[in-house]
């Protein structure tokens, strides 16, 4: 299962996904990255079995944009 934000869900079996260099051994907040056909996924790296998110790209850079610019930042 694959929980879209895009409307459409890009075959995801062959995605290379990356690890955040945020994520470690002494961190719970482990996400991993997949680009796959113009989307991006996101899923919980402690959970590679869970459904990821699926963003398109113009979705992801906003979301980008956003934390870099601290939009997300809890304090």
């Amino acid at each position: 299962m694959t929980i879209e934000a895009t409307g459409y869900s890009p075959d995801l079996s062959a995605a290379t996904w990356r690890k955040s260099s945020r994520s470690g051994p002494y961190s719970d907040n482990c996400v991993e990255v997949a680009f796959v056909g113009g989307a991006v996924a996101v899923r919980d790296s402690k959970d590679p079995a869970g459904a990821p998110l699926v963003f398109s790209a113009p979705q992801w850079d906003v979301f980008v944009a956003g934390t870099k610019g601290g939009e997300f930042d809890l304090s």
